[in-house]
């Protein structure tokens, strides 16, 4: 494997059925359409039906839609349910959906947007995909963080869905930072259950549709150092593409590139912050997220009988 880990040191990803969040543009677009590229069987999971097809359109090979809407429990079971039929079994879930820095709002179900979205959502629908995941050999649920995660960044349980003040900033920190504890959470109970891994990524900072609600003194540098700072999502995507598809990658790694600051670069393993590592906060944010969703996790004897059966 080269150093400079490229699309081109992507796995033949032949028989395998990955389902990406968020694909009609932007990283999610560049993700599948690599994965599609190299044979595997890509489900676009998007809220815009038409704007997926079109997206689908534009990539080579077995490429499906499917409307997920993550802000709303019940566009999540839906698709939940609809994927599980389609799909006895499912090697790679990458929950790359997400918004950044929008304006105190709530999701469908009254959580705070970004946390709802980008945590709540995810960790839904993985919990209602997961037993398609458990019983295939080498199977990974991949979850998109950000550099954003260090950034006025902890699980505010007195107030997590910024009820008595708002921070965009800060509340899309919280969501990314949950995003990690999530996947090292995930990969702690998912080690007594076979070979499914969960990793995390994230794509520094990629020139996307994401950013269209920075805060001004954030995006002015941005427009003047844009260049610099920011990279193509196909360049973007390659951190996510790697935590998805190197064999060399273990579970509970985190995946990001390698230049200054993670801005940009080529994909590595990179190091998280120390919050994100605290276990008794995973813990509790697990719990929580399971009360908030209704959502339970399967890790139980008859999951575990299923696999020995098959």
């Amino acid at each position: 494997m080269s150093r400079n880990w490229t699309e081109q040191d992507i796995p033949d990803q032949r028989g395998r059925v990955a389902i990406v969040t968020g694909a009609n543009t932007g990283l999610g677009f560049a993700t599948a359409k690599a994965l599609a590229g190299r044979g595997a069987s890509v489900v676009l999971a998007v809220r815009n039906v038409d704007k997926g097809k079109q997206a689908a359109a534009q990539m080579a090979g077995d490429v499906t839609v499917q409307e997920l809407d993550l802000t709303s429990l019940a566009s999540v079971r839906a698709a939940a349910a609809d994927l599980r039929a389609a799909h006895p079994r499912i090697d790679l879930l990458i929950n790359n959906a997400g918004v950044m820095y929008t304006p105190k709002g709530t999701t469908r179900d009254g959580f705070e947007t970004q946390f709802g979205t980008n945590h709540l959502g995810h960790f839904a629908l993985t919990g209602l995909l997961l037993d398609r995941l458990l019983p295939v050999a080498g199977s990974r649920v991949v979850t998109v963080s950000s550099v954003g995660h260090r950034i006025r960044a902890a699980i505010h349980f007195d107030d997590l869905q910024w009820e008595h003040s708002y921070s965009r900033v800060g509340a899309y920190g919280q969501a990314k930072l949950a995003n990690l504890m999530f996947t090292y959470e995930l990969q702690r109970r998912l080690a007594e259950h076979g070979t499914t891994i969960a990793v995390a990524a994230h794509p520094g900072v990629s020139d996307t549709e994401l950013a269209r609600n920075t805060p001004a003194f954030l995006r002015l540098p941005l427009t003047w150092l844009g260049p610099v700072l920011t990279q193509k999502p196909a360049r973007g995507a390659l951190p996510t593409l790697r935590a998805a598809t190197d064999p060399a990658v273990q579970g509970g790694q985190y995946y990001g590139p390698d230049g200054i600051g993670e801005v940009r670069g080529n994909p590595r393993l990179v190091a998280s912050s120390p919050a994100s590592h605290d276990a008794s906060v995973q813990r509790r944010l697990w719990a929580v997220s399971e009360e908030l969703t209704g959502v339970s996790f399967p890790f139980d004897a008859g999951i575990r009988a299923e696999r020995a059966g098959s």
